[in-house]
């Protein structure tokens, strides 16, 4: 007599609904179980002696065994792959291993979700290195992005990672704060628009994408990590939330990780507001709100608003956030007492973790046969990944000012000096592998190849003596070897000086995490060697590859050519080189402006009136270099082919074109930008603003015409009520180059009445090229 198989419990029928299933095993759950799905290890996190988040070392417990801690169950595992050197097949193993202890150690049998860092690609030692986020934004790119998030999901899900922690879509409000590097731009329409792009490449692969940092993190005063910011409600809700918002909407991301900061006075963590009336009532978002790292702790012993542990869980649980990142210090032990002693509600926890479930529901972690990725050799910097990090880094090169010396003609003889000329350093930012846990491993290689521009220069230029000399240190006071450089610079017919930034964590670089900058002068003593090789009177071709952009103003007139590339990754070499000898025409653009003076930074483009030069005040804040500049190696003539005034309705939308054609004698693409000015508002306005904007790849003589689909809700602001609305009355569509060179404005008078709009308006631009 053959036995039956026994039922499956609901909670592990697929058949089932999520919910019910999620329902059902909650309801088997002691309290110790439902909090060990709320907070993660990091078997890893001391391992290198070193911190790679904010005070690690001082928040690892001497004799953590986290063998102990999934006795209950676990919801996260930090960070397998990318703490420490470890080969794609060894990680995969050790990962296996990992997961089949928190199998067989918690009653139900639930895996771990494991997150990992991919800021600029898969944060694992071999892992495809690509250009950093301010150089996505010079790109201009947002179709092209989501490809590279694609890619680098799927190397992340082929290794049993499940959520990766990423895009920054802070909007760059001080170039001094270190992590300028990890943003997008200064301007909140291209960063929605392209970290939106990132966010549906990565979730496309399945993994869960989490925004960073949820909110105000950029706004910082004095441009200071961790620092309070000090922004009113309109400044939130009008630049530094609408990335977030398109990213949840139409990106589908499924986490949010709060932000450090502190906006007048109340730290994000602890924040109902922030965390649970607008992101999930208003906004209706559904997935997890996770901690940033220690974030929970900080609340006690940075942000002094909890008195103990247990106190910052019931703050951070009571906000909205469900998971605490990267281990565990509140969640535990601290949550559980306050629990039982009745100071916290144990429907705060369920709320967390019903979240939790759900997504381990919908990655099948709950699933019945749930099985570990298996250790098979793993190509993490195949070639396909390779040419897009290429393409990437090609688009994104800035060509800034420009005599006619470029592209070089084949010198006989070049010279290549500057600190970052021959290193590679040059081309990674903080959140890559080797500058954000190789530093702490002497001797270790990279992991993949990155040419320096001195090589890639030599590989592109085999006919041309290239004489090579540092001249100094990105950072420190020598300055001996400055001579050298200048004597290298004279004895040759052009000068290629590569300067920038050496990208760390605290302190341990010149850009990054805790790398904040007093001003935007060059570190080091990199602007002696700039001044000296100036002196011997030969052109001189700046190249900056740098995490942050840096006042060029007392220099920029006696400058044949510079050339700004924002650590363009482990291709950048080769594309910097291509520039520079014309094999690629360069198309980026600026996603910050560039000061010209080190102490009188622009206050972004994005500021009304009185923020730009006036005559009540001696300070003229006006960049070098303004946000959405780049020059070409081909011209363009731009067409008016939508002529105003046009009338619009409140709730309409109107469309408006131009056409560009290329006027040169190489192929090129012109970068082509809408922006919005309003000439009178309820509140003080931007006296432009970016809402629209195409990358238009043309052949010499080619003509397209470029139209835009601009709808009313575009023009919403917060108004004196406190609420978004659309005003009637005139504005101006102003096709621009730049943000400051305007090529065809289009007047349009909406009419009707005042409306309010709220998280379904429209919130982009619909572009359409046609050729002609």
């Amino acid at each position: 007599m053959s036995s039956q198989p026994s039922p499956l419990e609901p909670w592990r029928d697929v058949a089932l609904p999520a919910p019910d299933r999620v329902a059902d095993l909650m309801r088997r759950m002691t309290l110790a179980e439902k909090l060990g799905q709320l907070y993660a290890v990091w078997p890893a996190g001391g391992a290198t002696g070193q911190d790679v988040a904010p005070f690690q070392q001082d928040m690892a417990d001497e004799g953590f065994d986290w063998r102990r801690l999934i006795k209950d169950g676990l919801g996260q595992l930090t960070r397998p792959y990318g703490t420490a050197p470890v080969s794609a097949a060894d990680g995969a193993r050790q990962l296996a291993e990992l997961q089949t202890a928190i199998v067989a150690a918690g009653r139900f049998g639930i895996p771990a979700l494991v997150h990992e860092e991919c800021l600029t690609g898969f944060t694992a030692y071999g892992a495809t290195i690509f250009p950093t986020p301010l150089a996505w934004g010079a790109s201009f790119d947002a179709a092209l992005v989501e490809q590279v998030g694609a890619v680098i999901g799927a190397s992340m899900r082929s290794l049993g990672v499940h959520q990766g922690l990423a895009p920054v879509l802070d909007v760059t409000r001080d170039a001094r704060w270190g992590r300028t590097e990890e943003t997008i731009g200064e301007d909140p329409y291209l960063v929605a628009t392209v970290g939106t792009g990132y966010v549906r490449g990565l979730e496309s692969a399945g993994i869960v994408a989490t925004l960073k940092h949820f909110a105000g993190y950029s706004a910082s005063r004095g441009g200071r990590n961790f620092g309070p910011v000090g922004i009113g409600p309109r400044e939130l809700a009008d630049v530094l939330l609408p990335p977030f918002e398109l990213a949840v909407r139409d990106g589908g991301a499924r986490s949010v990780m709060h932000s450090y900061a502190e906006i007048d006075g109340v730290p994000a963590a602890s924040d109902p507001r922030l965390l649970t009336s607008l992101l999930r009532d208003e906004w209706g978002f559904t997935g997890t709100v996770v901690a940033d790292y220690f974030g929970v702790t900080f609340l006690q012993t940075l942000h002094h608003v909890a008195a103990d542990h247990g106190a910052a869980a019931a703050l951070a649980l009571a906000a909205g956030v469900d998971v605490e990142l990267p281990m565990v210090r509140c969640y535990g032990r601290p949550l559980l007492e306050a629990v039982e002693s009745g100071q916290v509600a144990e429907e705060l926890v369920d709320r967390a973790l019903r979240r939790v479930l759900l997504q381990k529901c919908e990655l099948g972690l709950l699933d019945p046969g749930w099985e570990p990725t298996a250790a098979e050799a793993v190509e993490l910097d195949p070639a396909p990944a390779r040419e897009l990090a290429r393409r990437l880094a090609e688009e994104s090169v800035v060509l800034l000012g420009n005599d006619g010396t470029l592209p070089l003609r084949t010198p006989g003889t070049l010279a290549v000096v500057g600190p970052l000329a021959d290193h590679a350093d040059g081309m990674l930012g903080c959140y890559t592998f080797p500058r954000h846990v190789g530093l702490h491993h002497p001797g270790l290689p990279l992991g993949v190849e990155v040419p320096t521009l001195l090589a890639s220069l030599r590989t592109a230029l085999p006919d041309t003596a290239i004489a090579y000399a540092p001249g100094c240190d990105v950072r420190g006071a020598d300055t001996g070897g400055i001579g050298a450089a200048a004597q290298a610079a004279a004895r040759a017919e052009a000068c290629v000086l590569v300067l920038g930034d050496q990208a760390g964590l605290f302190g341990n670089g010149t850009s990054g995490e805790g790398c904040d900058v007093t001003e935007l002068r060059l570190p080091g003593v990199q602007e002696q060697l700039l001044a000296a090789v100036l002196d011997t009177g030969v052109p001189v071709v700046l190249v900056l590859l740098s995490g942050r952009p840096y006042a060029l103003g007392a220099y920029a007139d006696r400058l044949a050519a510079v050339v700004q590339a924002f650590f363009p990754g482990e291709e950048g070499g080769a594309a910097v080189a291509g520039v520079l000898t014309g094999r690629v025409c360069p198309s980026g653009r600026l996603p910050v402006g560039v000061p010209r003076h080190p102490g009188g930074q622009p206050a972004s483009y994005l500021a009304p009136t009185l923020a730009h030069r006036s005559d009540v005040s001696t300070v003229d804040p006006t960049p070098l270099y303004p946000f959405g500049h780049g020059l070409s190696y081909t011209s363009f003539a731009w067409e008016p082919a939508t002529a105003g005034p046009l009338s619009c309705a409140t709730d309409g939308a109107v469309e408006v074109a131009i056409t560009v054609r290329n006027t040169g004698d190489r192929a090129g693409t012109e970068v082509v930008q809408l922006y919005l000015h309003d000439p009178v508002a309820q509140v003080t306005r931007p006296v432009v603003r970016l809402i629209g904007y195409a990358r238009v790849p043309l052949a010499p003589g080619q003509a397209r015409r470029v139209a835009f689909t601009v709808h009313a809700d575009l023009t919403a602001f917060t108004g004196r009520s406190g609420r978004r609305v659309v005003e009637p009355g005139d504005t101006e569509l102003r096709f621009g180059a730049s943000s400051a060179d305007f090529r065809h404005t289009v007047a349009v008078r909406f009419h009707g009445p005042e409306r309010t709009v709220g998280h379904d308006r429209a919130m982009t631009t619909e572009v359409v090229l046609a050729d002609l």
